[in-house]
């Protein structure tokens, strides 16, 4: 007997929508194998995981939270997939969106008003929609492959913010270390939840989500990214721009990417650090794909994959495992979801040796 991979004749609608419950599954699995290799109870280690970073108030504010910039990265960088635009660097445009809102803070402080947090997250949207017009008319001008472009511009972003924390924006009273000073309080993020850090940028998050399924779905310039991203042909025959969706979608996955960071900075953080994201912008690209690119399935994979964040640091704080497991589990999630994705397209077939000689 064999298995052999066959072609169905048409992409099968049911495993398009189970492949990622598939994937969930056997990343479990894969976990509970692995845990128990190592001699830990695995069942303690999933629950360390999985279900105590949400057994409080305050865990599920963390929650929220860390879902927060995820969905905002995932749900623009959607919009550039659908398109066959393949925007890669989240994470650089994260860093500057950051950068920008957070440098707004600086410029004002010790003279504030409720007009600056408005503008700070004008301005982290304006840095990362310029960062993600680099590739944009890179690939337009000079037909670049954005993935490459995108990718790289991400350390520069970061060389940007060291170079900007360790000279210009360096707190001058905090002892060399290399960090801002800490914002005023009309540049914080407002708190929804009294004793958690939960706050307003979750509602940007959702705001973003509800605009951009509006425009996918409602809107003629959407219409227009799925066209050119699922019949190039048929969308060049009806004279739709190629080079303007590369540029509208960098635009858009840079502009809330953008946002993310300064949602980072500004309600997580409180001032500019050496570093902004721990890997949401490249977390996205998962996020985007187990939500098959669907702003519903997007909010439900970037609240799994926040959760994932907060599983390692519970298994860290009472498990003694180091904080990589995250990483593990992340990388297992996107080796499963690729696997699984093969079976929209084909099914496997038992054969006997009979038919294998006749073949």
């Amino acid at each position: 007997m064999q298995l052999r991979l066959e072609a169905r004749p048409a992409t099968s609608r049911t495993m398009q929508y189970m492949s990622p419950f598939i994937a969930a599954i056997l990343t479990v699995i894969t976990g509970v194998i692995l845990f128990t290799a190592l001699g830990r109870d695995p069942m303690l280690v999933l629950y360390t995981f999985f279900v105590r970073p949400l057994t409080s108030v305050y865990g599920l504010a963390e929650w929220a939270i860390k879902a927060t910039p995820l969905l905002l990265c995932a749900i623009g960088l959607s919009v550039g997939f659908r398109g066959n635009v393949w925007n890669i660097g989240a994470e650089g445009q994260i860093t500057v969106g950051g950068l920008c809102g957070g440098a707004v803070a600086l410029a004002f402080y010790g003279s504030e008003g409720p007009w600056l947090l408005p503008l700070m997250i004008i301005a982290g949207g304006l840095g990362g929609m310029a960062w993600g017009a680099i590739p944009a008319f890179l690939r337009n001008q000079f037909n670049a492959n954005e993935i490459l472009t995108s990718l790289m511009l991400t350390y520069v972003a970061l060389q940007l913010l060291g170079f900007m924390v360790h000279g210009p924006m360096r707190d001058p009273e905090g002892y060399n270390f290399p960090e801002s000073r800490l914002f005023g309080d009309d540049a914080l993020m407002p708190v929804l939840l009294e004793g958690t850090r939960l706050h307003a940028g979750v509602i940007i998050a959702l705001i973003a989500l509800a605009a951009v399924w509006i425009f996918m779905s409602r809107m003629f310039s959407g219409y227009k990214v799925s066209v050119v991203g699922q019949a190039p042909a048929a969308a060049a025959y009806a004279g739709f721009s190629q080079k303007r969706v590369v540029l509208l979608s960098f635009l858009i996955s840079g502009g809330l990417a953008g946002i993310a960071g300064l949602v980072e900075v500004s309600g997580t953080m409180g001032q500019l650090q050496s570093v902004i994201s721990p890997g949401y912008g490249f977390a996205a690209i998962i996020v985007a794909f187990l939500g098959r690119l669907h702003p519903l399935g997007i909010l439900f994979a970037s609240l799994l994959m926040s959760l994932m964040y907060l599983g390692g640091e519970a298994l860290q704080i009472h498990m003694k495992l180091p904080l990589a497991v995250t990483g593990v589990f992340q990388g297992l999630l996107l080796f499963y979801v690729l696997g699984s994705d093969v079976l929209i397209r084909y099914r496997i077939r038992l054969i006997s040796n009979t038919e294998r000689t006749a073949s």
